[in-house]
């Protein structure tokens, strides 16, 4: 259990949903995932959000990425799991189970059924906040989820419900920024697309980035550089990630098509989608297979 949310920082690596050639989830590659994660130093781990294709899940699918994810981290790293579900009675029984499997911490998405003002929203995350004792953040992301809050709003409901004390903030550095501003340094930020702007997400005053582990060995490496004072350096390692980042975060489907694919070739593993799901063009398993060359195999 972490014992100060302000405490969390660095890169988290949020797990990609791995199926089987008949579309189940696959208990090995899924291991085979945590483990690279772990091994490239990452600062926490995490699951259940846009990219493990969460509302493509059942809840006891999402029940069972919450146990082998505890499992397989076995208390190693600070442990969040987003919170998914189109009721506040959904979510706090994804919570009870996040609890049960040894969570730190929540992410809690809106809910995905209709789109409604802030306040409809505010008070549905206090609800679920105030079911559970976890350090709760709030996943503000507009530009994928159709549905976000302002920088007021958001510290309304921090300033109402005292276990809210993280935020996933998904934009650009600029508008990010401008978020914390408008909060005040009430909780720490987290940005997310993959790492895009990494280095100018840290220069804003994110304390870190939650991103899908295809290139998250180097977003390692360009955050500690950055933390250590080494900013060139960082600089140069973001530069070495940023082509393949550019490649996969076209949209939340490319990448769990294209993102997926690219970890997958620098971990050794196949790739099975489950349907409905983008599917890879020639070309596009070929841009995979360059940046897949350039980048190295994990452990390398």
């Amino acid at each position: 259990m972490i014992s100060d949310a302000a405490n969390l920082h660095g890169i988290h690596a949020i797990l990609y949903a791995f199926f089987d050639r008949d579309e189940r989830l696959d208990r090995n590659a899924m291991r085979r995932q945590t483990e690279l994660a772990v091994d490239a130093g990452v600062h926490g781990l995490a699951a259940l959000g846009l990219a493990t294709e969460v509302a493509k899940l059942t809840e006891a699918e999402r029940r069972t990425v919450m146990d082998w994810l505890a499992e397989d981290n076995a208390g190693r790293l600070p442990l969040a799991f987003t919170i998914f579900g189109t009721s506040v009675g959904e979510q706090i029984g994804q919570v009870r189970h996040a609890e049960k499997s040894g969570a730190d911490w929540i992410i809690i998405q809106p809910p995905i059924a209709g789109t409604f003002g802030a306040q409809e929203y505010i008070d549905f995350f206090g609800r679920v906040a105030d079911a559970t004792h976890l350090p709760v953040a709030i996943q503000n992301a507009p530009a994928f989820l159709g549905r976000g809050l302002n920088g007021a709003d958001i510290a309304a409901l921090t300033t109402k419900h005292s276990n809210i004390r993280l935020l996933k903030a998904e934009g650009s550095a600029i508008d990010v920024k401008a978020l914390m501003d408008t909060i005040g340094g009430r909780v720490p930020v987290f940005n997310g697309r993959g790492g895009l702007e990494l280095v100018d997400g840290l220069r804003a005053g994110c304390g870190g980035f939650i991103l899908a582990p295809d290139v998250i060995d180097y977003a390692v490496r360009a955050y500690n550089e950055y933390r250590a004072g080494d900013v060139d350096n960082a600089e140069l390692t973001y530069a070495m990630m940023l082509p393949a980042v550019t490649a996969i975060m076209q949209g939340i489907e490319h990448l769990m098509c294209y993102g997926k694919r690219l970890f997958a070739a620098r971990a050794g593993l196949e790739v099975f989608d489950r349907a409905p799901a983008m599917r890879p063009t020639s070309f596009g398993e070929e841009i995979v297979r360059i940046h897949a060359e350039r980048l190295g195999r994990f452990g390398r």
